[in-house]
């Protein structure tokens, strides 16, 4: 691993850890209790999707608080700025993680593909 790569790592590490903090300081019951699952920076440091775990919000509301997010984005990046004293923080783009419902999908086809084969 590089110096480059671990240093994306650790932003990648603290964004992780000071995204919650900030959405709990915001005045928005939707934005409070978000569950960030993964953030992934560019080589640059840049830019960073941030995904957010979906359980239990429906579709319409996903799009709200991805509205509502980009609004409060330049709190985020003042937050996460000041907190570690950085110079500047990479842009935000938050999505809601997909990648819980595809493992299940895959444990349901395994389970599947087992029972085929227990029945032969």
């Amino acid at each position: 691993m590089t110096q480059a790569e671990i240093k994306r790592k650790r932003t990648e590490s603290i964004l992780k850890e000071l995204l919650p903090q900030a959405f709990a300081m915001l005045d928005d019951e939707d934005l409070n209790n978000l569950i960030v699952t993964e953030v992934v920076c560019s080589r640059g440091r840049y830019d960073s999707k941030v995904y957010l775990d979906k359980s239990g919000i429906d579709e319409s509301k996903q799009e709200e608080i991805l509205q509502k997010l980009k609004k409060v984005s330049p709190f985020l990046k003042n937050y996460v700025k000041e907190s570690e004293g950085w110079y500047r923080s990479p842009n935000f783009k938050f999505e809601f993680d997909n990648h819980l419902e595809q493992i299940s999908r895959i444990d349901e086809l395994f389970k599947i593909i087992e029972g085929k084969d227990g029945n032969n």
